[in-house]
């Protein structure tokens, strides 16, 4: 039966994918006779032809990314080179036998090192491998330091232990041949920015042990992979994008929730996602179909799961307790046991956070359920990839939330369906993330002249500002680092904003949970509404000086709401083009946020019960925008004076939502501002600026696509069925204005102003 058929009203788009048979090519001669014996007896007799083609690019010691589809083997490509490395290394038959070869394998999270690990168990006879991570012990890690001649870790601890230690580590160092970087495309923005340097960082600390590895870069789902590549190493990346592996049928729908509400004057919005996916969840277990749904965060993740075995019990108790969820903040041999659970079948459904979304073995999926748009079109197929790896037809349904660009897409399947993946965006010449990278290094080893030449073009202008600030100190012919304290702490590579703030039960003073620096000021102010775990809390107390809120349980009847101000002020203008009377550019700007109160929101009317003042200080932050201006003149002839505001608020929020269409970023990542009158340009001004110092990548991108964004928001707002906005086109959920005000209609006009002579591309962006 077709699990789809009872949604029908809900499915906008369907589409099957057909399926696609195998490639394949010869071993290489040079696979060492061990690693092609011990591949035979697991069952693993043909390569397909891109296995083949990377595997020998490795071999030869030039640096390759693999690019192609999930579950498409690309492990294959750097664990042929660096096992025979190994094993060759073992036997005594290794020209460079008195370095042992090493292999240093890096993955975004510690759950898919982990998996890889598991998955050289049959290779152990061959490698001594060991993760080096968080979930280690002391012990552990001094085996690994000593013996292993694989190790498995992630960026963070790279960063952290590896790279700070390096004498400690010198004799794996010594012999490093091949570094592997898995799942390279979640290297973008800030984060991209922070571990670009870390390998750098790598790079010049294995010369200095007297290795030069081979870099081996693995993605399933990646724009313009060899240009990407070469960006994130520092080093020229060939590219292997010809996918010779089969995949089988697989169906892709994409679903809308039914509008709800809207009858007591509040905007309308749709039932949410999540509730959709537990019925759909429910319907696929019940009809024998394994299936993983994916959850943007942890307490969505907890209720999808929940929702689920709610449904179930009513039908069938047993199967109730064969869906669970999955999410970061699991013991680690909790996370473990849940992988093997739905990998045999004990369990049918799985909610997962993205942990699950990169190549950890999940094989035996029938069906994989997105919950909402995960920010990206790479990060989509990476998930709906997870569905039938064992050869079988596969399922996968995106669920749209009540968000503009998730409307967008559902009812716009070109764009998600028929277009590239999107280009990955990061700045390594960021000198927020920069300068704490040259100060590591130089703790590291001391920074020398030619060293600054793999720092990218302003790495002269980083070491003279840390010098100018005492943090460096030249001495004959390098830089030293002068403090006591460790270097590595100064750089922030997730990007957090600071140290979380710790949310504390004031009667028992245990820790409830934590919230992001940069989001302490809006979520647990005094007064606020804390949601943790399906617990109410209220803040009492926020201490900025010790990063604490004191909470009591309680249950009010209301929620709250944060009110700000923000400020942007133009610092520099880096580009621009002029669009006849419109003008777009890009550059440095400061904006200045500050929280001023809150709103108390009766549950279920949404009615405003009151606003109290707060007295929190004001945040400035340094960082890149791209602005849209118009003529006073042409505002004033097809725009009411009172309609300006709202039109500019609405078309702020809608590219906003729209722009992670064209970037890799999430709406969190960026925020905005609009103005009928901005000071610095004389006229109405809609700002879009990256939320990180610095800057991410994200507002020059909007800048280079600028025509296509500004086309699709404004074909996303019209299109949108509600009469005066709603959260799926104008309504922002960040908004510090309260999404006041607000003019659908008006927006629409605007963004037709902005657009009517910009210059049509010969190429789509």
């Amino acid at each position: 039966m077709d699990p789809l058929q009872r949604y029908a009203d809900r499915v906008t788009h369907r589409r099957v994918l057909p399926a696609r048979d195998a490639v394949y090519a010869a071993w290489p001669e040079w696979v060492h006779p061990d690693v092609r014996q011990a591949y035979a007896e697991c069952g693993l007799t043909h390569l397909w032809a891109h296995q083949s083609e990377a595997a020998d690019l490795a071999h030869a010691g030039r640096s390759v990314v693999v690019a192609t589809g999930t579950a498409s083997g690309k492990s294959l490509a750097y664990q042929l080179p660096a096992l025979s490395a190994l094993a060759a290394g073992r036997t005594g038959d290794d020209p460079l036998a008195r370095r042992r070869p090493t292999v240093l394998y890096l993955s975004p999270t510690k759950a898919l090192a982990a998996d890889q690990l598991l998955g050289l168990g049959a290779m152990r006879h061959l490698v001594k491998a060991a993760t080096v991570d968080g979930d280690n012990t002391r012990e552990e890690r001094t085996w690994a330091r000593d013996h292993a001649d694989y190790v498995l870790t992630n960026p963070d601890t790279l960063h952290r232990v590896l790279l700070p230690g390096n004498q400690r580590w010198s004799r794996f160092l010594r012999g490093l041949q091949y570094v592997v970087v898995d799942e390279c495309h979640h290297y973008r923005g800030v984060f991209g920015a922070h571990v670009a340097h870390v390998l750098r960082r790598l790079r010049r600390v294995a010369a200095h042990h007297g290795a030069s590895p081979t870099f081996v870069l693995a993605s399933a789902t990646i724009a313009d992979p060899g240009a990407f590549a070469s960006r994130l190493t520092g080093l020229d990346v060939t590219a292997v994008t010809d996918d010779g592996s089969p995949h089988p049928e697989t169906t892709v729908a994409l679903w809308e929730p039914p509008l709800i509400g809207g009858d007591d004057g509040t905007p309308p919005s749709r039932r949410g996602a999540g509730a959709e996916a537990a019925d759909l969840l429910t319907d696929l277990v019940i009809g024998g179909t394994r299936s993983l749904a994916f959850v943007r965060s942890r307490r969505g993740a907890e209720s999808v799961a929940l929702g689920t075995q709610q449904r179930l019990a009513d039908v069938d108790p047993d199967l109730a307790t064969r869906v669970a969820t999955y999410r970061g903040g699991y013991l680690p041999e909790d996370r473990r046991a849940l992988e093997r659970q739905l990998r045999s079948g004990e369990l049918m459904a799985l909610a997962s956070t993205n942990a699950l979304e990169l190549g950890i073995d999940v094989s035996g999926l029938d069906a994989v359920v997105t919950v909402g748009y995960p920010g990206t079109r790479a990060a989509l197929w990476q998930q709906l990839g997870r569905a039938g790896r064992a050869g079988r037809p596969a399922l996968g349904v995106m669920i749209a939330r009540d968000e503009p660009l998730d409307t967008f897409l559902v009812h716009h399947p070109e764009a998600l369906l028929g277009a590239p993946v999107e280009a990955s965006v990061f700045d390594p010449d960021n000198p927020y993330v920069l300068g704490p990278h040259l100060a590591a290094a130089a703790q590291e080893v001391p920074l020398t002249e030619p060293d600054l030449a793999l720092f990218g073009p302003r790495a002269a202008e980083g070491v003279a500002a840390m010098t100018e600030a005492g943090w460096l100190r030249r001495r004959q012919d390098a830089w030293y680092w002068t403090r006591r304290d460790r270097a590595a702490d100064l750089a922030d590579l997730r990007g957090s904003g600071g140290s979380p703030v710790q949310i504390v039960d004031g009667a028992t003073g245990r820790l409830v949970g934590t919230v992001d620096a940069g989001s302490a000021d809006t979520t647990v102010h005094a007064g606020a509404v804390y949601v943790h775990q399906g617990e109410t809390w209220v803040v009492d107390d926020y201490d900025l000086d010790l990063g604490v809120a004191a909470v009591h349980r309680e249950d009010p009847p209301y929620s709250t709401t944060a009110r700000s101000t923000t400020e942007v002020r133009v610092v520099r203008e880096d580009r621009t083009h002029d669009w006849g009377t419109a003008r777009i550019s890009v550059g440095d700007v400061e904006v200045t946020n500050q929280v001023v109160s809150f709103l108390r929101r009766r549950n279920g009317s949404g009615e405003i019960l009151g606003e109290e003042p707060l007295d929190l200080p004001a945040h400035t932050l340094p960082t890149k925008a791209v602005w849209w201006t118009l003529d006073p003149a042409t505002v004033a002839a097809h725009l009411d004076a009172t309609d300006v505001p709202g039109a500019a608020h609405a078309a702020e929020h809608a590219a906003i939502g729209l722009l992670p269409l064209l970037a890799t970023c999430d709406r969190w990542d960026i925020g905005g501002l609009s103005t009928a009158h901005h000071p610095d340009t004389g006229t109405l001004t809609v700002f879009v600026y990256d939320g990180h110092p610095g800057g991410a990548g994200f507002a020059e991108r909007g800048f280079e696509v600028a025509r296509q964004w500004l086309t699709v928001t404004r074909d996303a707002v019209l299109a949108c069925e509600c009469a005066d906005g709603c959260p799926s086109c104008v309504y922002s959920p960040k908004c510090g204005n309260g999404n006041d005000p607000l003019d659908k209609a008006a927006a629409v006009r605007l963004l037709d102003l902005f657009l009517a002579e910009a210059p049509v591309p010969a190429t789509s962006a």
